[in-house]
């Protein structure tokens, strides 16, 4: 297929990647002119903007940072609707609000464009091993005509529902990471202080009751895990931002459904306050340096 793929971050480039690499002829565009370069070393072709990148691509792939900018890209000033042409399926799978993915869907389906929410899970290691989790918002036809490039991407996909409940589903996902981070760095902080060494108290909580996911393959402890962005100074992997601005998406989904979410709450005011301090930048496990005992 011809893809048009828009965001080539630290998840989306080796996602536009993979499906260049399944045969699929992708035209990769972002504002980052480090990123298009990477992509053309890979072997893609680079578009000049995103209206050139859609011209003639049977799909479009999005992976955007927040709500504001898919919005902006596809209906305002850009308005990238207008050159995407009709029967196109567009995949967007930014983490957003479930409202704005319900918004362009709408204006979508009126020009003949279907449009799923297609969020995921899995940190840059899964976007690079194409083991991610996709949670799709859409009607099943359009799930159907999707699985074929999700499938070279990820490893699991789930139908969590109509447009929308892939972004609800994908917040709660993150404000449950969110909130177990800052306690699997607590257990560790609180380990080393009296003088654990942080790999053997890592194993045995990973596989006692403790055992996460943080634990398992994201260790937030410098040199427990050596792919873990913790190992290379908190760089790459999710930014400390990027999972307070999911937080924030999963408390404004609190208060609009009056869901009680206590921990999601205090979850995104310790991250806002890790953020105030210089590290919003850094990979979300940095969170760790809030509790590690000083000196």
């Amino acid at each position: 297929m011809q893809i048009a793929f828009i965001g080539l971050g630290n998840m989306g480039g080796p996602m536009a990647i993979n499906l260049h690499k399944a045969g699929h002829s992708v035209k990769a565009f972002d504002l980052s002119q480090d990123a298009l370069a990477k992509a053309k070393a890979e072997g893609l072709s680079v578009a000049t903007s995103a209206q050139d990148a859609v011209q003639g691509a049977e799909a479009v792939v999005t992976m955007l940072p927040a709500s504001q900018h898919v919005e902006g890209l596809f209906l305002g000033k850009g308005n990238l609707l207008a050159s995407i042409a009709k029967g196109t399926l567009v995949i967007d799978s930014s983490t957003i609000a479930a409202a704005t993915s319900q918004k362009v869907a709408k204006a979508a389906e009126s020009l003949g464009i279907d449009f799923i929410d297609a969020p995921v899970s899995g940190g840059t290691g899964g976007a690079i091993a194409g083991t991610l989790t996709f949670m799709v918002g859409g009607s099943e036809a359009q799930l159907e005509r999707a699985r074929p490039l999700l499938e070279k991407m990820g490893a699991n996909i789930f139908h969590a529902g109509s447009v929308g409940a892939g972004q609800t589903a994908k917040i709660c996902n993150n404000m449950l990471l969110g909130i177990l981070m800052i306690g699997t760095s607590e257990a560790i902080a609180l380990g080393v202080a009296n003088g654990l060494d942080p790999k053997v108290l890592s194993e045995i909580m990973r596989r006692s009751s403790g055992g996460n996911w943080a634990l398992e393959k994201y260790n937030p402890f410098p040199g427990v895990h050596e792919n873990a962005p913790a190992s290379k100074g908190y760089a790459g992997g999710f930014g400390t931002d990027l999972m307070l601005k999911d937080l924030g998406l999963a408390q404004e989904n609190a208060m609009a459904t009056k869901a009680s979410t206590p921990l999601g709450g205090l979850a995104r005011a310790l991250y806002a306050v890790h953020s105030m301090a210089g590290h919003g930048g850094e990979d979300f496990s940095s969170v760790i340096k809030m509790v590690q005992k000083k000196g």
